[in-house]
């Protein structure tokens, strides 16, 4: 991986990381207006508590080294999330600047996901254990 890749990479996955973690802490105490937004979408406040928990063990998956399948469902879980809070917000008849932080995170998720180095991928420890 060239140094201009790795350098993005972890760029874009430190700033996810550190948007994950301030959401994830948020939500699973219910503070910082998770309550609010929650609320207004339609879904139960016990689901931040849920997505919270996801969010910061998902932060773990992705940062710490080996692990490559954990690493994906990390990454889809992300996905999931934060395109369901992008659509929800959308659906709710809310302003495009109230989705904003979702397309944010969703876009560095997919970037993260994308410039990956090889060992932090599935198929890469699948050749190795060939």
């Amino acid at each position: 991986m060239k140094k201009k890749n790795k350098i993005t990479y972890w760029a874009v996955t430190i700033f996810l990381s550190i948007g994950m973690t301030a959401g994830g802490v948020q939500q699973l105490l219910q503070i910082g207006g998770y309550n609010a937004i929650a609320t207004s979408l339609g879904y139960p406040l016990y689901l931040l508590s849920i997505l919270g928990t996801w969010k910061l063990l998902g932060v773990v998956a992705i940062l710490v080294p080996k692990f490559p399948l954990l690493k994906e469902w990390a990454y889809a879980g992300f996905f999931f999330a934060m395109s369901g809070a992008f659509v929800s917000h959308l659906a709710a008849g809310g302003q495009f600047g109230d989705a904003l932080p979702s397309l944010i995170l969703l876009s560095a998720t997919v970037l993260s996901w994308y410039l990956r180095p090889a060992e932090r991928k599935i198929l890469h420890t699948l050749k190795l254990n060939r």
